[in-house]
């Protein structure tokens, strides 16, 4: 006589009940969407969970960020009114704050001119700053070319344009390696005549010129060749930043991971996926904490989880809830 079979103990049995027991995919997630054959819509559960201000919150704080930061450039020949003389190459706020790139001061010591006392001053107080709090934070609450990069991954979303290839993303640290050696060897700072953030930032300041042309072609690109192709794989001031977070104190935590339903849009969204996926599926690593110094801190995974499942945090708290 055989006894009974538990169920339970069972691999095919329970792999299904855990599949009947997950909560049912979003129509407009990632991969809802794609389930049913429908064009995916990032951040509608989010929006229909915490409404539409909560699921857009670092969103707009980041949009406020960076028109502020370009609002203070801009008074002065604008209007006048001189709170910050300068640019994000080199400036000086109120006429008692330096602050300067430390990337641009990097190139000048491989071009081999030592900056002078004010820049390394501003240039220390700037790298003091991104290496507490996170390099890449430059990219998504500063840098004026995200809302350029931003604009062509939302159009390419409702698009619903698929396929094209971007680089490998170590491609950025060898054109890092390039810009610095090409200020070596020409003594000056060559990547500044084509440097798209320099470019656009100088002429929402001074008045366009070539920079549009320059400014659409990534935007051109990142919409219709490589997706996030300029931030997420080339640009080496991006490269420079994120070697600065890799100790950063301020961080990104998949917090309650348990409660994640596999919908997939924070994955959509997020300018750089591959750092999601160790801290929310635990490859590689026990804790929910994003290590990756290529996250930029944007939060945008934190508005468009319905679950809440991410949260700002310090990279001392590893703890899930």
């Amino acid at each position: 006589m055989s006894t009974p079979r538990d169920p339970a103990a069972d691999p095919v049995v329970s792999a299904q009940s855990a599949a009947s027991a997950r909560p049912a995919l979003p129509r407009s997630s990632v991969r809802g969407a794609a389930q049913l054959g429908l064009a995916a819509r990032p951040g509608a559960e989010a929006v229909a969970a915490k409404g539409w201000l909560r699921a857009h919150k670092w969103l707009l704080l980041r949009r406020l960020s960076q028109l502020g930061v370009l609002a203070l450039f801009l008074v002065g020949p604008w209007f006048g009114w001189w709170i910050v003389k300068g640019n994000l190459t080199s400036s000086l706020t109120l006429g008692v704050l330096p602050l300067s790139d430390p990337f641009v001061l990097a190139q000048s010591l491989a071009a081999g001119h030592l900056p002078y006392r004010q820049a390394l001053i501003g240039g220390g107080i700037v790298l003091a700053f991104y290496l507490a709090l996170g390099g890449r934070l430059f990219c998504s609450w500063v840098c004026p070319m995200n809302l350029v990069t931003d604009a062509a991954a939302w159009l390419r979303r409702r698009l619903g344009l698929k396929g094209g290839k971007a680089p490998a993303a170590a491609s950025r640290y060898w054109l890092l390696g390039f810009v610095l050696l090409a200020a070596a060897l020409t003594g000056s700072l060559a990547w500044e005549w084509l440097n798209p953030v320099s470019m656009l930032h100088r002429a929402l300041v001074f008045g366009f010129g070539l920079a549009w042309g320059l400014v659409g072609g990534v935007f051109l690109y990142d919409l219709l060749l490589a997706p996030r192709g300029w931030c997420g794989h080339l640009c080496p001031q991006g490269a420079f930043y994120g070697l600065l977070g890799r100790a950063s104190l301020l961080g990104v935590s998949a917090a309650r991971r348990r409660d994640c339903n596999d919908c997939m849009d924070c994955f959509a969204v997020c300018p750089e996926p591959q750092v999601i996926r160790p801290a929310l599926k635990a490859a590689g690593q026990d804790h929910p904490l994003i290590l990756d110094g290529d996250c930029t801190r944007c939060g945008r995974c934190i508005d468009v989880c319905g679950k809440s499942v991410f949260r700002i945090t310090t990279r001392f708290n590893r703890s899930e809830s």
